[in-house]
Protein backbone atom coordinates (compact mmCIF):
# COMPACT_ATOMS: atom_id res chain seq x y z
CA UNK A 1 0.00 0.00 0.00
CA UNK A 2 1.36 3.44 -0.97
CA UNK A 3 0.49 6.77 0.63
CA UNK A 4 0.86 10.21 -0.97
CA UNK A 5 -0.33 12.90 1.46
CA UNK A 6 -4.10 12.38 1.53
CA UNK A 7 -4.09 9.76 -1.26
CA UNK A 8 -3.56 6.06 -0.62
CA UNK A 9 -3.33 3.30 -3.21
CA UNK A 10 -3.34 -0.48 -3.27
CA UNK A 11 -3.31 -2.93 -6.15
CA UNK A 12 -5.87 -5.71 -6.67
CA UNK A 13 -6.29 -8.32 -9.41
CA UNK A 14 -9.59 -9.68 -10.70
CA UNK A 15 -10.73 -12.19 -13.28
CA UNK A 16 -9.14 -15.33 -14.68
CA UNK A 17 -5.57 -15.46 -15.94
CA UNK A 18 -4.33 -13.19 -17.27
CA UNK A 19 -5.84 -11.19 -14.41
CA UNK A 20 -6.93 -7.58 -14.79
CA UNK A 21 -5.04 -5.11 -12.60
CA UNK A 22 -6.80 -2.39 -10.63
CA UNK A 23 -5.09 0.33 -8.62
CA UNK A 24 -7.57 1.26 -5.89
CA UNK A 25 -7.17 4.88 -4.85
CA UNK A 26 -8.45 6.56 -1.68
CA UNK A 27 -8.97 10.17 -2.72
CA UNK A 28 -11.29 12.03 -0.38
CA UNK A 29 -11.47 15.07 -2.68
CA UNK A 30 -13.42 12.90 -5.15
CA UNK A 31 -16.42 12.67 -2.82
CA UNK A 32 -18.00 15.50 -4.84
CA UNK A 33 -18.06 13.25 -7.86
CA UNK A 34 -18.77 9.89 -6.19
CA UNK A 35 -21.71 11.26 -4.21
CA UNK A 36 -23.00 13.66 -6.86
CA UNK A 37 -26.76 13.80 -7.25
CA UNK A 38 -27.43 13.57 -10.96
CA UNK A 39 -31.21 13.37 -11.07
CA UNK A 40 -32.98 16.10 -13.04
CA UNK A 41 -34.34 17.86 -9.94
CA UNK A 42 -30.97 18.11 -8.23
CA UNK A 43 -29.24 19.31 -11.40
CA UNK A 44 -31.87 22.00 -11.94
CA UNK A 45 -31.25 23.36 -8.43
CA UNK A 46 -27.49 23.83 -8.73
CA UNK A 47 -25.41 26.18 -10.88
CA UNK A 48 -23.39 24.38 -13.54
CA UNK A 49 -19.80 24.23 -12.34
CA UNK A 50 -18.51 23.87 -15.91
CA UNK A 51 -20.01 27.13 -17.16
CA UNK A 52 -17.54 30.01 -17.13
CA UNK A 53 -19.70 32.31 -15.04
CA UNK A 54 -19.81 29.76 -12.21
CA UNK A 55 -16.13 28.83 -12.17
CA UNK A 56 -13.57 30.42 -9.82
CA UNK A 57 -12.01 33.47 -11.51
CA UNK A 58 -8.53 32.04 -10.92
CA UNK A 59 -9.35 28.92 -12.97
CA UNK A 60 -7.71 29.70 -16.30
CA UNK A 61 -8.69 28.07 -19.56
CA UNK A 62 -7.10 27.37 -22.95
CA UNK A 63 -9.23 27.46 -26.08
CA UNK A 64 -9.40 24.38 -28.30
CA UNK A 65 -10.56 25.14 -31.85
CA UNK A 66 -13.25 27.54 -30.62
CA UNK A 67 -15.37 24.59 -29.43
CA UNK A 68 -13.99 23.47 -26.07
CA UNK A 69 -11.99 24.86 -23.16
CA UNK A 70 -9.08 23.05 -21.52
CA UNK A 71 -9.31 23.40 -17.73
CA UNK A 72 -7.14 22.02 -14.98
CA UNK A 73 -9.28 19.67 -12.90
CA UNK A 74 -9.33 21.00 -9.30
CA UNK A 75 -9.81 17.50 -7.84
CA UNK A 76 -7.35 15.40 -9.85
CA UNK A 77 -7.06 11.63 -10.11
CA UNK A 78 -4.08 11.73 -12.48
CA UNK A 79 -0.74 13.52 -12.16
CA UNK A 80 -2.10 15.73 -14.95
CA UNK A 81 -5.89 15.90 -15.17
CA UNK A 82 -7.91 18.14 -17.50
CA UNK A 83 -11.62 18.83 -17.85
CA UNK A 84 -12.67 19.82 -21.37
CA UNK A 85 -16.18 21.36 -21.53
CA UNK A 86 -17.92 22.85 -24.53
CA UNK A 87 -18.47 26.60 -24.47
CA UNK A 88 -22.21 25.99 -24.79
CA UNK A 89 -24.25 24.56 -21.95
CA UNK A 90 -25.59 21.52 -23.80
CA UNK A 91 -26.38 17.97 -22.58
CA UNK A 92 -23.67 15.34 -22.21
CA UNK A 93 -23.71 12.96 -25.18
CA UNK A 94 -21.02 11.24 -27.24
CA UNK A 95 -23.34 11.02 -30.24
CA UNK A 96 -22.00 13.36 -32.89
CA UNK A 97 -18.95 14.20 -30.76
CA UNK A 98 -16.63 11.24 -31.25
CA UNK A 99 -14.70 13.02 -34.03
CA UNK A 100 -13.91 15.73 -31.48
CA UNK A 101 -12.62 13.08 -29.07
CA UNK A 102 -10.32 11.65 -31.73
CA UNK A 103 -8.99 15.10 -32.62
CA UNK A 104 -8.39 15.97 -28.97
CA UNK A 105 -6.54 12.70 -28.46
CA UNK A 106 -4.31 13.47 -31.44
CA UNK A 107 -3.64 17.03 -30.25
CA UNK A 108 -2.93 15.86 -26.67
CA UNK A 109 -0.64 12.82 -27.15
CA UNK A 110 0.55 12.89 -23.52
CA UNK A 111 -3.02 12.29 -22.36
CA UNK A 112 -5.73 9.67 -22.55
CA UNK A 113 -9.12 11.20 -23.29
CA UNK A 114 -12.18 9.90 -21.50
CA UNK A 115 -15.93 10.34 -21.65
CA UNK A 116 -18.51 9.44 -19.02
CA UNK A 117 -22.06 9.18 -20.26
CA UNK A 118 -25.17 10.24 -18.34
CA UNK A 119 -25.93 7.61 -15.71
CA UNK A 120 -22.41 6.27 -16.28
CA UNK A 121 -20.45 8.40 -13.84
CA UNK A 122 -20.78 11.89 -15.32
CA UNK A 123 -21.26 14.34 -12.45
CA UNK A 124 -22.31 17.08 -14.91
CA UNK A 125 -24.66 15.34 -17.35
CA UNK A 126 -26.18 18.72 -18.23
CA UNK A 127 -22.96 20.09 -19.77
CA UNK A 128 -21.06 18.29 -22.54
CA UNK A 129 -17.46 17.63 -21.60
CA UNK A 130 -14.55 15.25 -21.98
CA UNK A 131 -11.70 14.75 -19.56
CA UNK A 132 -8.06 13.88 -20.08
CA UNK A 133 -5.51 12.23 -17.82
CA UNK A 134 -1.83 11.31 -17.98
CA UNK A 135 -1.09 8.49 -20.44
CA UNK A 136 -0.32 5.00 -19.17
CA UNK A 137 -1.81 5.75 -15.75
CA UNK A 138 -4.62 3.22 -16.21
CA UNK A 139 -3.58 -0.46 -16.39
CA UNK A 140 -5.86 -1.24 -19.33
CA UNK A 141 -3.66 0.95 -21.55
CA UNK A 142 -0.97 -1.73 -21.37
CA UNK A 143 -2.98 -4.90 -20.65
CA UNK A 144 -4.93 -4.87 -23.91
CA UNK A 145 -1.86 -6.07 -25.81
CA UNK A 146 -2.15 -9.50 -24.20
CA UNK A 147 -5.86 -9.89 -24.79
CA UNK A 148 -6.96 -8.83 -28.24
CA UNK A 149 -9.79 -11.28 -28.53
CA UNK A 150 -12.64 -11.99 -30.91
CA UNK A 151 -12.82 -9.84 -34.03
CA UNK A 152 -16.30 -8.34 -34.29
CA UNK A 153 -16.37 -5.79 -37.10
CA UNK A 154 -14.33 -3.74 -39.55
CA UNK A 155 -14.94 -0.50 -41.44
CA UNK A 156 -12.08 0.43 -43.74
CA UNK A 157 -9.04 0.97 -41.52
CA UNK A 158 -10.95 0.65 -38.25
CA UNK A 159 -11.48 -2.71 -36.58
CA UNK A 160 -13.34 -3.78 -33.48
CA UNK A 161 -12.39 -6.50 -31.00
CA UNK A 162 -13.88 -7.92 -27.81
CA UNK A 163 -11.05 -8.12 -25.30
CA UNK A 164 -10.53 -11.67 -24.02
CA UNK A 165 -10.20 -12.76 -20.36
CA UNK A 166 -11.64 -9.44 -19.27
CA UNK A 167 -14.53 -9.32 -16.76
CA UNK A 168 -15.47 -5.87 -18.08
CA UNK A 169 -16.12 -7.34 -21.55
CA UNK A 170 -14.41 -4.35 -23.10
CA UNK A 171 -14.77 -3.35 -26.73
CA UNK A 172 -11.47 -2.23 -28.27
CA UNK A 173 -11.38 -0.29 -31.53
CA UNK A 174 -8.04 0.28 -33.29
CA UNK A 175 -8.09 2.68 -36.23
CA UNK A 176 -5.65 4.35 -38.60
CA UNK A 177 -8.25 6.51 -40.32
CA UNK A 178 -10.34 9.08 -38.46
CA UNK A 179 -13.39 8.86 -40.73
CA UNK A 180 -13.46 5.07 -40.57
CA UNK A 181 -13.21 5.27 -36.79
CA UNK A 182 -16.20 7.61 -36.60
CA UNK A 183 -18.24 5.40 -38.94
CA UNK A 184 -17.51 2.27 -36.92
CA UNK A 185 -18.17 4.04 -33.63
CA UNK A 186 -21.59 5.16 -34.89
CA UNK A 187 -22.40 1.57 -35.82
CA UNK A 188 -21.36 0.47 -32.32
CA UNK A 189 -23.73 2.99 -30.74
CA UNK A 190 -26.57 1.74 -32.93
CA UNK A 191 -25.87 -1.88 -31.94
CA UNK A 192 -25.72 -1.36 -28.18
CA UNK A 193 -28.42 -3.09 -26.10
CA UNK A 194 -28.47 0.05 -23.89
CA UNK A 195 -27.14 3.53 -24.80
CA UNK A 196 -24.89 3.65 -21.72
CA UNK A 197 -21.14 3.95 -22.31
CA UNK A 198 -17.82 5.06 -20.93
CA UNK A 199 -15.06 5.69 -23.47
CA UNK A 200 -11.25 5.96 -23.28
CA UNK A 201 -9.19 7.07 -26.28
CA UNK A 202 -5.56 7.84 -27.03
CA UNK A 203 -3.41 8.38 -30.12
CA UNK A 204 -0.11 6.54 -30.54
CA UNK A 205 2.00 5.41 -33.50
CA UNK A 206 -0.44 7.00 -35.95
CA UNK A 207 -3.33 4.98 -34.56
CA UNK A 208 -6.27 5.66 -32.29
CA UNK A 209 -6.97 3.16 -29.53
CA UNK A 210 -10.50 3.39 -28.16
CA UNK A 211 -11.86 1.36 -25.25
CA UNK A 212 -15.63 1.24 -24.89
CA UNK A 213 -17.17 0.07 -21.63
CA UNK A 214 -20.87 -0.61 -22.07
CA UNK A 215 -23.01 -0.43 -18.99
CA UNK A 216 -26.07 -2.13 -17.58
CA UNK A 217 -26.50 0.20 -14.61
CA UNK A 218 -25.17 3.41 -13.12
CA UNK A 219 -24.23 2.46 -9.57
CA UNK A 220 -23.85 -0.89 -7.79
CA UNK A 221 -26.26 -2.05 -5.11
CA UNK A 222 -23.71 -1.38 -2.35
CA UNK A 223 -23.94 2.35 -3.12
CA UNK A 224 -27.54 2.38 -1.92
CA UNK A 225 -27.07 0.00 1.02
CA UNK A 226 -27.17 1.22 4.60
CA UNK A 227 -24.85 0.87 7.56
CA UNK A 228 -21.74 -1.25 7.21
CA UNK A 229 -22.95 -2.68 3.90
CA UNK A 230 -22.76 0.65 2.11
CA UNK A 231 -19.82 1.44 -0.16
CA UNK A 232 -19.96 4.90 -1.73
CA UNK A 233 -18.41 3.92 -5.06
CA UNK A 234 -19.70 5.12 -8.42
CA UNK A 235 -17.66 3.55 -11.26
CA UNK A 236 -16.91 5.65 -14.32
CA UNK A 237 -14.41 5.30 -17.17
CA UNK A 238 -11.25 5.70 -15.07
CA UNK A 239 -12.48 3.22 -12.44
CA UNK A 240 -13.32 0.62 -15.06
CA UNK A 241 -10.03 1.36 -16.84
CA UNK A 242 -8.19 0.19 -13.75
CA UNK A 243 -7.86 3.14 -11.33
CA UNK A 244 -10.74 2.54 -8.96
CA UNK A 245 -11.64 5.55 -6.81
CA UNK A 246 -12.87 5.35 -3.22
CA UNK A 247 -13.71 8.68 -1.61
CA UNK A 248 -14.14 7.25 1.90
CA UNK A 249 -11.30 5.60 3.76
CA UNK A 250 -13.52 2.85 5.17
CA UNK A 251 -14.45 1.82 1.62
CA UNK A 252 -10.78 1.80 0.62
CA UNK A 253 -9.88 -0.41 3.56
CA UNK A 254 -12.79 -2.79 2.99
CA UNK A 255 -12.62 -3.37 -0.75
CA UNK A 256 -10.85 -6.55 -1.88
CA UNK A 257 -10.60 -8.46 -5.15
CA UNK A 258 -13.89 -10.30 -4.60
CA UNK A 259 -15.89 -7.15 -3.86
CA UNK A 260 -14.24 -5.26 -6.69
CA UNK A 261 -14.95 -7.94 -9.27
CA UNK A 262 -18.55 -8.14 -8.12
CA UNK A 263 -18.97 -4.38 -8.58
CA UNK A 264 -17.40 -4.40 -12.05
CA UNK A 265 -19.54 -7.32 -13.20
CA UNK A 266 -22.67 -5.69 -11.77
CA UNK A 267 -22.34 -2.41 -13.67
CA UNK A 268 -20.81 -3.71 -16.94
CA UNK A 269 -22.53 -5.89 -19.50
CA UNK A 270 -22.22 -9.66 -19.39
CA UNK A 271 -23.16 -12.64 -21.60
CA UNK A 272 -26.76 -11.69 -22.56
CA UNK A 273 -25.75 -8.19 -23.63
CA UNK A 274 -22.64 -9.47 -25.41
CA UNK A 275 -24.64 -11.88 -27.55
CA UNK A 276 -27.23 -9.24 -28.39
CA UNK A 277 -24.49 -6.82 -29.40
CA UNK A 278 -22.72 -9.39 -31.58
CA UNK A 279 -25.93 -10.12 -33.46
CA UNK A 280 -26.63 -6.42 -33.88
CA UNK A 281 -23.15 -5.40 -35.05
CA UNK A 282 -22.89 -8.30 -37.50
CA UNK A 283 -26.08 -7.09 -39.10
CA UNK A 284 -24.62 -3.63 -39.68
CA UNK A 285 -21.15 -4.32 -41.06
Amino acid sequence: MKTDNDIKTKTLSIGDKPCSTFHVQFNKARIRSSAAKVDATSIAKRPCFLCKENRPPEQESIDWRGKYELLENPFPIFPQHLTIPTYEHIPQTIKGRFADMLALAKDLPAYTLFYNGPQCGASAPDHMHFQAGSRRFMPIEEEWQDRIGEHLAVVGQARLHLMSADPRNTLLMIAEDEHDAVSLFNLILQALPKPMVNVLCYFENQQWFTFIFTRTKHRPACYFATGDEQMLVSPASVDIGGVFITAREQDFERIDSTLLEGIIREVCWQEPEIETFKNNIHGRT
